[in-house]
């Protein structure tokens, strides 16, 4: 591990010298390319650093503690202080183990949220509806921003299928735990009895893709031009501005006409099919592993039950690591790190686990 830090830190000091070059300062793609790379390298290399002056610490208080002590406070002071930093030490050791551990290269790109609404009928549309607020508000607690690029209402309040983006930092590294199957248990406002029932939503996070990413060859795609239906401003219903791409080789069709413009509705739906064919080929790739090297937690199973939000109890469970709430309020008004936090350390864990067996 320390060799491993060592190297990073050497790393960290060339590219400080290579931006200083007049030939690198003055090449502005070199220059955010070196840059990008320290910035990655910084908060790895910043603990390296703390963790060697702590050590250097410790070492200087075990030596004054061999050397002896006339007066007994004296000495207790400085086990007190060895043992603070003994224990500080042993903190950023973890610390820096986690930060070595190997990085989701997606892990900064912006993201493609899917929900579609499951079993449960009118209900799930409204669930589904309830999950985009969450996500939505979510991402405005991390100042992140949502832009929607797909939907297909319900009509009344909810949606079958919405599809929407979520641009910021570190978008895909927290929001690709939520994956898979939602179930919610409550009772419909359209039930008079009072029965509980339960509905269900999938959701699809996917790690937005650049043109240079994913090669498309344009002759595999058909589009089509249609004219919108529902909502969507004044040219619903009067111009041809929907589109429709049906990626031929895959069968994948993605639909858009939320936006007035022809063009934009277009670079939307091509977003969203960049995104979805690298994820089949991700899926693929999955697959040929084998069960036994596939990440625990949130590359799994789509059809996987990953967590239930219970009403008449106000919890939330997930599934995949037993860890409950009772915040549900909260956690639908967007309140979902607790969750995200405990998934992440719990993949952490599990990565550690298979590197150290």
């Amino acid at each position: 591990m320390f060799e491993r830090l060592e190297s990073l830190e050497a790393r960290y000091n060339e590219l400080m010298n290579l931006m200083s070059q007049s030939e690198v300062a003055t090449n502005p793609d070199l220059l955010r390319k070196y840059g990008q790379e320290q910035s990655d390298l910084e908060p790895t290399v910043q603990a390296f650093r703390q963790y060697k002056q702590l050590k250097q610490e410790l070492a200087d208080v075990r030596e004054m503690l061999e050397a002896g002590f006339d007066d007994p406070a004296e000495r207790d002071m400085f086990r007190d202080e060895a043992a603070t930093l003994e224990t500080q030490v042993a903190k950023l050791e973890e610390t820096l183990r986690l930060m070595l551990l190997p990085k989701d290269p997606n892990d900064d790109k912006n993201v493609i949220v899917e929900i579609r609404a499951g079993a449960g009928g009118d209900e799930a549309g409204l669930f589904a509806a309830d999950l985009f607020r969450m996500y939505t508000r979510y991402a405005e607690n991390h100042r992140w921003k949502t832009t929607m690029l797909s939907s297909n209402a319900s009509g009344i309040g909810g949606f079958k299928e919405v599809i929407f983006q979520v641009k910021g930092k570190g978008a895909y590294s927290r929001l690709k735990y939520e994956s898979g199957v939602h179930r919610v248990q409550r009772v419909p406002s359209t039930e008079s009895s009072g029965r509980i029932h339960t509905s269900t939503a999938t959701v699809a996070v996917l790690p937005e893709m650049e043109d240079v990413e994913v090669d498309i060859d344009p002759n595999d795609i058909r589009v089509d031009i249609f004219r919108s239906s529902g909502p969507g401003g004044q040219s619903v219903n009067t111009t041809d501005s929907a589109v429709r791409l049906t990626h031929v080789p895959t069968g994948l069709v993605i639909t858009c006409q939320d936006e007035k413009s022809q063009l934009q509705n277009k670079i939307k739906a091509m977003s969203i099919l960049r995104a979805k064919l690298y994820d089949m080929e991700q899926q693929r790739q999955q697959a040929e592993l084998g069960a036994a090297r596939r990440s625990q937690v949130g590359t799994g199973d789509r059809s996987e039950k990953i967590r239930t939000y219970n009403f008449p109890q106000t919890r939330v469970t997930d599934h995949r690591i037993g860890y409950t709430s009772h915040r549900l309020p909260a956690i639908l008004d967007g309140e979902i790190d607790e969750f995200i936090d405990a998934l992440i350390n719990h993949a952490q864990a599990e990565q550690l686990k298979s590197l150290n067996g």
